[in-house]
């Protein structure tokens, strides 16, 4: 009993020094390959091998397949990666995720783990203190992390050896066991919300002689199956375009975990004589890492001709929350975790935010009333306060220097918007005067503030073209309009109240189009692809 017992905290301590070991290492790789990933998936538009090998390189490199596809719905959410193509990075994601089982199969239970773990955790350490804030810091994390995953695979092996005398788990190949097989899969993915963690503890307990190789393969196939329940929680009150790349995950791996299960018997047998042919080593953590693999490039064969059918359903799936102006449509907080892609999410809804402000702004020079102007005050004030939600959230992130840099911009920008939206809400309703010479006037000074608002649209619309917003003709329009505002009260034709009013009212639409013109020019949007 004390044995058991004794194995048994082994195996939960082995496990939650996995589990640390691989968030250590996957923040820090995140981290010191930033840059690469932001660049190596905005380019992954141009076919489908390419968005698949940029999913499989990237979450081999950074292994995690969740920060990859949190990275493709980020660019989707921004407008610089079509749906189509962030399928392709989630799918090559799957593929590449099957890297962990290789690692685990030919490196963690191979080797003494004291002697490669211990002085990875000591250098890791080393380059975390010497190198605060820089790459090389965020590589020391990555190297501990690797060390502290490589000392909780020795533990789980050294535990499943201990209980192996002891007890079984489920071994037939009868559909009950079958099934039981599955559920321990996917109840450890769904518990540990990691199927790294799932895949490793079922490597080790295969090596352990605890589970047989097709009871060991449809353990794997349970857990890849949960993971999907992973994503389907992840895309629950996410944007539209997060819920549609989660449900095609969802899709991917229940597709690929039904047709692995059918063909699991002969699977099985023809993984054993590929293991044969490639001369790989004869042990069931080995086969079982290659099961894993080919399973997942099984399913992006299936998908291979059903992604476009798949894709134009998906586009109109969710579509309703998308649009209601009052609720964001980029900002996800699945993207968190990757603060420059929830930089551009945010800048994004920035814009969006502004083309609300200078539409009522717009609104307001047309003569609306202030109760015409109430829904889209509601909208506005709705979608500000997700917006400053969101940027608070993204503050509390380990940005660096730079983000944080772009993040004060974007607030600064948002603010100018909201500015520009109340100060010409203060103006309305703008009702015409009815001296000829000063409505003459006060059209010429509307006209130019029509002119910069349009052309603030239509630079955004140019995705980042900054338009030659001319604002002497509004400057000198509004000058002749005060003067001539001015010069009539003086001759009694219009009373001082009325000119009081009037003069607040051309005034707070000069501000509002002067900071509709800051935010144009600050608001760098990155082209949609």
């Amino acid at each position: 009993m004390n044995s058991i017992w004794s194995s048994l905290s082994m195996l939960l301590g082995g496990l939650g020094v996995f589990l640390i070991g691989m968030g250590m290492m996957t923040d820090g790789l995140k981290q010191a390959a930033g840059p690469a990933l932001h660049n190596i998936l905005a380019n992954a538009t141009r076919t489908r091998w390419h968005a698949l090998g940029s999913g499989a390189m990237v979450t081999a490199l950074v292994q995690s397949s969740t920060a990859v596809g949190v990275a493709a719905i980020g660019f989707v959410n921004a407008g610089l990666l079509g749906l189509a193509p962030a399928l392709w990075v989630v799918f090559g994601a799957n593929v590449g995720t099957t890297m962990t089982s290789w690692i685990v199969a030919l490196v963690g239970l191979k080797f003494k783990v004291e002697a490669l773990a211990l002085p990875l955790v000591g250098l890791g350490a080393l380059l975390k203190l010497t190198g605060q804030h820089q790459r090389s810091g965020a590589l020391g994390t990555a190297l501990a992390g690797f060390g502290l995953l490589f000392l909780g695979i020795g533990l789980l092996q050294t535990s499943f050896e201990g209980l192996s005398d002891q007890m079984t788990l489920p071994q037939g190949n009868d559909a009950l066991s079958v099934l039981a097989q599955l559920g321990i899969g996917l109840a450890m993915t769904v518990l540990m919300q990691s199927s790294s963690a799932a895949m490793t503890i079922t490597l080790a307990a295969a090596q352990s002689g605890m589970l047989g190789p097709q009871g060991a393969a449809a353990v794997v196939i349970g857990a890849n199956v949960g993971s999907a329940v992973t994503t389907a929680l992840a895309g629950i009150g996410a944007t539209p375009n997060a819920r549609r790349t989660a449900l095609a995950h969802v899709m991917f791996n229940l597709l690929t975990g039904t047709v692995a299960l059918l063909l699991l018997p002969w699977l099985v047998s023809a993984i054993g004589m590929a293991r044969d042919l490639l001369e790989l080593p004869h042990d069931p953590a080995t086969q079982l890492a290659l099961f894993h693999t080919t399973f997942n490039v099984l399913g992006v064969v299936l998908m291979w001709p059903l992604a476009d059918g798949l894709t134009r359903w998906l586009l109109q799936r969710f579509r309703a929350r998308e649009e209601d102006e009052a609720k964001p449509r980029f900002l996800d907080d699945n993207v968190l975790v990757v603060p420059a892609l929830a930089l551009d999410a945010l800048e994004r809804e920035v814009a969006r935010f502004g083309q609300l402000c200078v539409r009522i702004a717009g609104a307001v020079l047309t003569g609306a009333a202030p109760v015409a102007l109430v829904g889209d005050r509601t909208a506005m004030t709705q979608l500000d306060a997700a917006v400053e939600s969101f940027a608070e959230r993204l503050s509390r992130s380990a940005l660096s220097k730079v983000a944080s840099e772009r993040l004060a911009e974007l607030l600064r920008i948002h603010r100018y918007y909201k500015t520009c939206a109340d100060q010409a809400q203060t103006a309305a309703p703008l009702q015409p005067p009815e001296d000829p010479a000063l409505l003459a006037h006060q059209q010429a000074f509307v006209a130019a503030l029509q002119r910069i608002f349009s052309r603030h649209d239509r630079g955004l619309e140019a995705n980042g073209e900054t338009p030659a917003v001319d604002e002497v003709p509004m400057e000198q329009a509004y000058q002749s309009l005060k003067a001539a505002v001015l010069v009539s009260a003086a001759a009694g034709a219009l009373p001082l109240a009325r000119m009081e009013t009037s003069l607040g009212q051309y005034s707070a639409l000069r501000r509002a189009a002067q900071q509709a013109a800051k935010a144009r020019e600050h608001l760098h949007l990155k082209p949609a692809t």
